[in-house]
């Protein structure tokens, strides 16, 4: 018995032994493989550096296969690139002519934004070989630019196109005038008529030069501490003559001491464009209202004109500030309107690092909100501009 489980254990023994030993022989006989080395970068470390530092989107494509094997953010951000490769054929094929001859190619495009949507970017591309071995692709933005030359154009055209009319108008009332020489009563009424279209042309001159230089200059620039109580009384003063005319009275109210930091003459310029706009669309006998309201916790200012005239319509609201667009056109050239009054607020609300608002409905009247950052004066200890307190003859 004992001897002959001994002998069952040595057979056990005796194959494991041979199950370990078949199994080093089949080891040994299979080729040896190198040990695995981390691979080496595409692209020299200083190529890489040099790369990041650029402004431009960058793309580098392999000429072997054509795939990208470094991509900025911002290529992607254009979809210029997705995964690993060029995105959009125009572009593969500037890079593969780039590939083939090794001359290096420019071109404008414009490329979908995405897969879907009608939405596009314009890119300036720069393609060039790097290396033997790989091709370097530059991309630089110039959407912003073309929509800023297609606004350029469609001012130039819509200016144009109103200037024509009033130079039209005298045109023809000179002709009449001298065909009417031996008419007295003629002659006033079309000489009145004259003055009105000459009024109208010198006021669209004035505002489209306005429009002009507030879009070319920068109202921070040579910013400096502005008292809105001293604002809103000048704009009041000039506004003054239209509205007596027009027997509407402008009630003025303001906080005291709210100071911001801008240009004057283009905030007087604002504020006198919406109380012009609210004595012409308002009828005689009603009143118009302009004033201040702190919101201290936003650190705001609001400066609203309000106006009991006849409204505006929702679906016209929108529109208020483009440039040269009139709700009721006609009543526009009754009232020597430009079309461009709003759009210069909308300027200056904005370069001061404000903006402007409008609340209206037919018939019951409009109000139009400009906001703008209170500053306090460096130097000076910040001042409680909500303190209404002051005595108004120690202001004086």
């Amino acid at each position: 018995m004992i001897d002959g489980l001994l002998l069952l254990g040595v057979g056990l023994l005796g194959l494991a032994v041979g199950v370990l030993l078949t199994l080093a022989l089949r080891r040994a006989l299979q080729p040896h493989e190198p040990h695995p080395h981390p691979a080496e970068p595409e692209l020299a470390e200083g190529t890489t550096a040099v790369l990041a530092a650029l402004r431009s989107a960058t793309v580098v494509v392999s000429v072997a296969d054509g795939r990208v094997v470094r991509s900025s953010p911002g290529a992607h951000a254009f979809a210029v690139v997705r995964g690993d490769r060029v995105a959009h054929p125009a572009v593969e094929e500037l890079v593969a002519a780039v590939a083939r001859d090794g001359t290096v190619r420019d071109a404008d495009v414009e490329l979908p934004r995405g897969p879907v949507g009608s939405g596009t970017v314009a890119l300036a591309l720069r393609v060039a070989p790097l290396g033997d071995t790989h091709v370097l692709l530059l991309a630089e933005d110039r959407t912003e630019a073309r929509r800023v030359e297609a606004i350029r154009r469609d001012f130039v055209v819509n200016v144009s196109h109103e200037l024509k009319t009033p130079v039209g108008a005298l045109s023809l009332l000179a002709e009449t005038v001298e065909e009417a020489a031996g008419d007295p009563v003629a002659v006033r009424r079309f000489a009145g008529r004259i003055q009105t279209e000459a009024t109208r042309l010198s006021a669209l001159v004035h505002e489209i030069i306005e429009l002009s230089r507030l879009q070319v200059v920068d109202a921070l620039r040579e910013a400096e501490p502005v008292d809105l109580g001293e604002v809103l009384s000048e704009a009041v003063d000039r506004a003054r003559t239209k509205a007596v005319a027009r027997e509407i009275a402008i009630d003025l109210g303001a906080d005291p001491g709210v100071v911001v930091l801008g240009d004057r003459d283009l905030l007087v310029t604002a504020v006198r464009n919406l109380l012009d706009n609210a004595v012409a669309y308002s009828e005689a006998g009603t009143r118009v209202a302009v004033g201040t309201s702190v919101r201290q916790e936003q650190g705001l200012v609001e400066v609203a004109v309000v106006d009991q005239g006849m409204g505006i319509p929702a679906e016209a609201q929108p529109r208020l500030f483009e440039r040269f667009y009139r709700v009721d056109p006609a009543r526009s050239r009754d009232t020597g309107g430009t079309g461009l009054g709003l759009s210069i607020v909308k300027h200056v609300a904005t370069d001061h690092g404000g903006d402007v608002a409008v609340w209206s409905e037919p018939g019951r009247g409009s109000t139009f909100t400009i906001r703008l950052p209170i500053a306090h004066v460096p130097g000076d200890a910040p001042q409680d501009v909500t303190d209404t307190s002051t005595d108004e003859g120690a202001r004086r």
